[in-house]
């Protein structure tokens, strides 16, 4: 038997954009379901609110997201910043795509920063070929390094 951890992204009102971005970054299928596809009526608002979504790519790749029911008001979101080689931060987690090769983890990268604060920028590091960190323009903080 075997387990796989995935993280579930909670959004207001973005995860659909999210997620449609993750794909375009790290392929893969998107599925997306509404509240409305599951008897919400149409004119409620939050009917086209995620209520299922996820990416699945080949290359191992999957991440999970729905909105929270409620406003679409953005969640809070924590700050995360690099002092000294030390990363100093309030979030109560980060995502980790870690990859095989530099020119592999690099075009992801390249992809994941369209929007992003980068908090460290991807290169070599004394414990990785490769190594960056960024927070992407819906607010998750991302670490992308090679194995």
């Amino acid at each position: 038997m075997s387990l796989n951890a995935v993280a579930h992204l909670n959004f207001r009102g973005e995860a659909r954009e999210a997620l449609e971005f993750y794909q375009s970054v790290f392929g893969g299928k998107a599925t997306i379901a509404t509240y409305g596809d599951f008897g919400m009526p149409a004119d409620l608002p939050g009917a086209g609110n995620v209520v299922f979504g996820q990416v699945v790519a080949d290359n191992g790749f999957r991440v999970m997201a729905y909105d929270v029911p409620g406003e679409n008001a953005p969640l809070p979101r924590g700050t995360t910043r690099r002092e000294n080689g030390v990363t100093i931060t309030d979030e109560p987690f980060f995502l980790s795509v870690r990859g095989e090769t530099v020119e592999e983890v690099t075009e992801h990268w390249n992809r994941l920063a369209d929007g992003a604060v980068v908090i460290e920028a991807f290169g070599p590091a004394p414990w990785a070929a490769g190594f960056g960190m960024l927070t992407d323009r819906f607010g998750v903080t991302w670490i992308l390094d090679v194995a």
